[in-house]
């Protein structure tokens, strides 16, 4: 199969069972997942200390939320939130393509990346019910398995599909979310004939949401941690379900582009830095324009439900989808002037080690938080979490270099390595 993809931009010459050598890593992908694995910290802070609603909604914290809640939502809305979900997804999909491509060159075929997947789903739900209901990794890997048949495609088709893919799940998130804040808008209308047995059942579903998220808050508050575990295997394996509508309308067109952009040497020189510069700066200031002006609609308005819910997850997903396009443009070319510096080649390593600082600082939130270990949980409103994702990214920042000069790979990293291969490869240097 090595044929079919005969070197192209940043292709790796070594096989996919030994590691990775300094001369073969592309160095922008490992800078900007570490840019991308503290992000995530950032953008998931709320829903460690609080129920997942509190997420987007600021009308789940304390009280209601107060002043400072507001202000940092937009900053997180505007600068934060998807932006490194969305920036994972294209580093995922472009990392399944660099390890296909090795597995080729050795002769295997996509039942190696198969079962990578399989232990990276497993790993999944086990951070899910063990530790943070915000878990990502599951969605990757069922994403990934959706996405082992276009691996073949040319890097155009995964290209086009992908983008236009992205654009036909923008519309339907927006077209969905969209009948209901219009509906909210319009009081005149919920009580039309037809309509309003319609808004009366909009209105019971958010009092499930704000039911589930009050039994969410009391186990994690007040529970043992077997409580909190009994709670998700009980009441929230369903959420489950939400991750595939969110990888069918997201997830796999990001993974074909981020499949897409490797092959056309978008992290390893390839195109035009000028153009990348150009267009990255466009989409990115673009973007962020279009997300104020969104955020600051749900802000003046007071965050009605509906309306957020659809800002959220259905109108901001273009201007979103500009900012992550224009974000990994310019960190790509940014990565190889400060890769070797003193703080860039922490992101780096930080990078290389994302899996592990992912579930790491899941653990560690973990105890910062529930009732049984800091007890935070459902005390500290959004600015006050700030210190707190400062503390997380220099324990990443701090860790993830020292701990490569002394090991080959991060801890689940090599843990990974030996399940997908069945067998034991060098940890220590």
């Amino acid at each position: 199969m090595a044929s079919d993809f005969p070197h192209e931009a940043g292709g790796p010459a070594s096989t996919p069972d030994q590691p990775v050598q300094a001369a073969e890593r592309l160095v922008s992908l490992d800078f900007i997942r570490g840019i991308a694995v503290l992000g995530i910290l950032f953008a998931n802070i709320t829903a460690f200390g609080h129920p997942m609603l509190a997420y987007y909604w600021p009308g789940a914290l304390p009280d209601g939320g107060n002043e400072a809640d507001r202000w940092v939502w937009l900053f997180q809305f505007v600068a934060v939130d998807g932006k490194f979900r969305g920036l994972f997804s294209i580093l995922f999909g472009a990392g399944m393509m660099l390890f296909i491509q090795r597995v080729w060159a050795r002769g295997d075929t996509r039942w190696l990346q198969a079962r990578r997947l399989f232990w990276l789903l497993l790993f999944g739900l086990a951070h899910f019910y063990l530790l943070f209901i915000g878990d990502i990794l599951f969605l990757y890997a069922m994403s990934g398995f959706a996405v082992l048949g276009m691996l073949h495609w040319s890097a155009r088709k995964q290209f086009w599909w992908g983008l236009i893919w992205y654009l036909l799940g923008s519309l339907v998130f927006s077209g969905l979310l969209g009948m209901q804040a219009a509906m909210e808008a319009q009081p005149e209308v919920q009580t039309q004939p037809g309509m309003a047995e319609q808004w009366q059942a909009m209105e019971r579903g958010w009092e499930i949401t704000l039911g589930h998220a009050e039994a969410e808050a009391e186990v994690l508050s007040n529970g043992s941690y077997g409580a909190v575990l009994d709670y998700r295997f009980t009441e929230q394996s369903g959420d489950l379900a939400q991750v595939l509508f969110v990888a069918v309308f997201e997830t796999i067109p990001l993974l074909l582009l981020g499949m897409a952009l490797y092959r056309f040497g978008f992290f390893s020189g390839g195109l035009d830095p000028m153009k990348m510069r150009k267009w990255g700066w466009a989409s990115l200031i673009g973007g962020t324009i279009l997300s104020g002006a969104l955020g600051w609609w749900v802000l003046a308005r007071d965050f009605p439900p509906f309306l957020t819910q659809f800002v959220f997850n259905g109108a901001s997903t273009l201007p979103r989808f500009a900012m992550i396009i224009g974000l990994a443009a310019l960190l790509a070319q940014w990565a190889p002037k400060v890769a070797d510096g003193p703080v860039g080649s922490r992101f780096v390593a930080a990078g290389r080690m994302a899996f592990s600082n992912y579930i790491g600082t899941s653990l560690v939130m973990l105890f910062i938080f529930q009732s049984w270990a800091g007890g935070l949980y459902g005390d500290l409103h959004r600015l006050a979490l700030l210190p707190i994702v400062l503390v997380g990214w220099a324990l990443m920042l701090l860790w993830s270099k020292p701990w490569l000069a002394r090991f080959r790979y991060g801890p689940l990293e090599w843990l990974w390595r030996c399940l997908t291969y069945f067998r034991l490869f060098p940890f220590r240097r």
